[in-house]
């Protein structure tokens, strides 16, 4: 069977239906390709099923990307104000949990329902369990799937990375990428918890489920919010944050008890300074297990100034080097992709090849944890679907 459109999207998820519904309302003939049985499947699952949509911050410098600026106009053409106004059209009732994150109230179903009920209202045509075969070039863009053929001038890949392989996650968009010889930043876990070293593993593996609000830092980049240790490492969301920093072979540097001075009490007084002692100064400022287990490791030798410096110096700037990372099947995203020097900032065009666009998670443009990755895709779908 044959379909001809105006314009054939790749990706049934945020970035693609946001396209779809933008171009849809300016009158263009829309059509939606989605690999999984119904759209939006990660959406409905992100944010512990309520969706953190956007964050009412966003800010250019939330997001990573080999071109800092690109993401720029994008993302000023279409602000996390400009969707919570679709938000609040559609009466969907929404609260902020902290750092400007904006969740439903009720459920992911919300922000799905809305994006198809725009794209119903739009004349968008929706097609699911679409197995792409082959994707050619001639006069216009043909695709060939799942025993139907569908042509249009117009192309858009918003098939997201590989975080998350068994929603449906390929690298489909980079073969797409590569197909019309276009440069791709190389794709690597984001937003994902960090494994630890064997010797450091088998030191605080019974820590698991422990958590502290720590500074992480890669570098001059640094999150100040709760970590979680796991049976193999470290999780939460400063460690989420920094590990789409970190790069293999570097450390990451953790200060475990930010704007304290955990030994002030046992420096002031030489007749205290005891393993006891420092085990009840160190859980005024550290969960008592991860307190008693540090001591367990890192005790001075002798109770001296030189030797309580160094206690005060491990327990913040406590350096590790992960062995690595839990992989795109914990990654909340996919870093690098699509290199921005491809495309327009305007349009989300490729330079080379007129006609064929590239959105959302596919781009080499990835937001820190919070809401930002949603807010790229309403601005980089938008920015395509004015530009169709």
């Amino acid at each position: 069977m044959n379909h001809d459109f105006d314009a054939l999207i790749l990706g049934g998820g945020a970035a693609g239906l946001m396209c779809a519904l933008e171009a849809g309302k300016r009158g263009r003939r829309v059509g939606i390709l989605e690999r999984s049985e119904r759209t939006g499947k990660k959406i409905l699952i992100s944010g512990g099923g309520r969706c953190n949509f956007t964050n009412i911050h966003c800010r250019p410098d939330n997001f990573i990307s080999a071109n800092p600026h690109f993401a720029k106009s994008a993302l000023a053409g279409y602000t996390a104000a400009d969707f919570v106004e679709l938000v609040e059209k559609h009466r969907i009732p929404y609260h902020e949990k902290t750092l400007g994150q904006l969740f439903c109230d009720r459920s992911s179903r919300d922000i799905l329902e809305m994006l198809e009920k725009e794209c119903y209202a739009a004349r968008v045509s929706i097609f699911v369990n679409i197995s792409i075969e082959e994707i050619s070039r001639t006069t216009e863009f043909v695709v060939r799937g799942s025993g139907s053929e569908f042509r249009a001038p117009v192309l858009v890949v918003a098939t997201g990375g590989l975080s998350i392989p068994k929603m449906g996650a390929t690298g489909l968009g980079y073969d797409i990428a590569r197909q019309f010889g276009l440069a791709i930043r190389d794709p690597r876990p984001g937003l994902v918890p960090l494994v630890l070293g064997k010797t450091e593993r088998e030191h605080f593996r019974e820590l698991a489920g422990v958590s502290a609000e720590v500074v992480a830092s890669r570098g001059k980049q640094l999150f100040r919010e709760k970590m979680l240790f796991t049976h193999r490492g470290l999780s939460g969301p400063a460690i989420l944050q920094i590990s789409s920093y970190w790069t293999p072979s570097h450390p990451v540097v953790i200060d475990l008890a930010p704007d304290h001075i955990v030994t002030e009490a046992l420096c002031a007084s030489t007749s205290s300074r005891t393993v006891a002692a420092a085990r009840i100064e160190l859980q005024k400022f550290l969960p008592a297990r991860l307190a008693n287990r540090w001591l367990e490791l890192y005790a001075p030798t002798k109770w001296t100034n030189a030797g309580l410096a160094d206690l005060e110096r491990r327990i913040h700037a406590w350096s590790i080097i992960p062995s690595g990372t839990e992989g795109y099947s914990k990654a909340e995203v996919t870093a690098g992709g699509v290199d921005t020097d491809e495309l327009s900032a305007k349009t989300m065009e490729c330079r080379k090849v007129p006609g064929l666009f590239f959105i959302g998670e596919v781009v080499d443009v990835t937001g820190h944890l919070g809401g930002f990755n949603f807010q790229w895709a309403w601005s980089s779908g938008v920015a395509a679907g004015r530009a169709l």
